[in-house]
């Protein structure tokens, strides 16, 4: 009978269910059973179809009939009150903005269901609040500055509680902010300016760092951590300035494509990060406006995310390289699952690759798969 009420809870209007005799550990046990379907029969809560011929003193199945008169009987309450004292404690002090509202609305109807949300059930609650706080703090731009576990101690009083709790974050924010559609959470975070320590930028090109001529020694490129692109210095103009996603054709890239350092190749760590994004605003100001920036990446919903990311950073004009709807037609296929689309993205130099990309029969491309050209300046 408690398996009928989950099922009912899991969605199920009236649940059948079959009795498994063989799993009956004698006779006064069968007895047992069959006495409390009777009596649950006799007060309207079920509906017992018995078999027939010689076996019609046995039960076929059970029906749930009243939902709330077997609540009672088992003295059980049902989902729905318990998910609404659940949530009301959860939310408890708390001022959730609207935008979050869709990520509670679907934590609710999971558990008014009997299932978790994000790996948390009913009786969780304790341990999935810090997670509203700390997304809350995130939209609120409190995490300005702050690292990993400072911020994760400063708004939950434990340091390692955004780590437990980063798939809950990112979930509760997705309804708030534009995150990379596919990236594990830690990665997300850090697009946002949340990491442990930022990642270093690797650049390709005729660059010096303060007084150390860096050109002079042609190294295929170096590594520098974002904030210290402020003190990178030309030695002379570039032909243009190319961001890549993947580090495999960064390399390749720089190599092949550009062995005279003729460009500046910036390797941007798959999903920048906001230090990362800060750099490379640092560096479109340095620059005339007549150097042309160039981005490539995947041609998939990530890819067109990075870009959209690095336009709205540079506050100049971004054009894609080897993004296009004629190579996705051309070279790529059908993914194997569309985890999801695209967005709108209004006026951008990707809306037509990202308008193409929302389509059910778009193939998607890796660039790795393409051998790197120089963009067409």
């Amino acid at each position: 009978m408690a398996d009928l009420l989950d099922r009912h809870e899991g969605g199920a209007e009236r649940p059948i269910g079959y009795p498994d005799y063989g799993r009956f550990v004698d006779v006064v046990q069968m007895d047992k059973f069959r006495k409390e379907l009777c009596e649950a029969e006799e007060q309207g809560a079920i509906k017992i179809t018995r078999d027939r011929g010689l076996k019609s003193d046995q039960i076929k199945h059970v029906r749930l009939e009243e939902p709330a008169l077997l609540y009672a009987m088992l003295k059980r309450r049902p989902v729905g009150e318990l998910t609404d004292e659940a949530t009301g404690r959860l939310l408890q002090g708390l001022e959730l903005p609207v935008q979050f509202e869709g990520s509670l609305a679907t934590l609710r109807a999971s558990w008014s269901r009997g299932r978790e949300w994000q790996g948390f059930s009913l009786g969780d609650v304790d341990r999935l609040r810090p997670a509203f706080v700390m997304a809350q703090a995130i939209l609120e731009r409190r995490h300005a500055g702050l690292d990993y576990r400072t911020f994760s101690r400063r708004f939950s009083g434990d340091s390692k509680a955004l780590e437990r709790l980063e798939g809950a974050v990112v979930r509760i924010l997705g309804g708030a902010l534009e995150l990379p559609p596919t990236a594990r959470p830690r990665d997300a975070l850090r697009t946002l300016g949340l990491e442990k320590f930022a990642p270093p930028m690797l650049l390709s090109g005729r660059l010096d760092l303060d007084t150390a001529e860096l050109s002079a020694a042609a190294p295929l490129y170096f590594g520098i951590p974002p904030a210290e692109a402020t003190r990178l210095r030309f030695r002379g103009q570039p032909r243009y300035v190319l961001t890549i996603e993947n580090f495999a054709s960064f390399h390749r890239h720089v190599a092949e494509a550009d062995p005279q350092r003729s460009g500046v190749t910036i390797y941007v760590g798959g999903y920048p990060s906001l230090a990362t994004q800060g750099a490379l605003k640092a560096l479109a100001a340095s620059l005339p406006a007549d150097v042309p920036f160039f981005h490539w990446s995947d041609i998939d919903p990530d890819g067109v995310w990075i870009f959209r990311t690095i336009e709205s950073s540079l506050a100049r004009e971004l054009r894609p390289h080897l993004m296009s709807v004629a190579i996705a037609k051309k070279l790529g296929k059908p993914p194997a699952e569309r985890v999801r689309q695209p967005s709108d993205v209004g006026s951008s130099a990707i809306s037509d690759l990202a308008a193409y990309l929302r389509h059910p029969g778009a193939n998607w491309l890796e660039q790795e798969e393409l051998d790197p050209t120089p963009p067409e300046v």
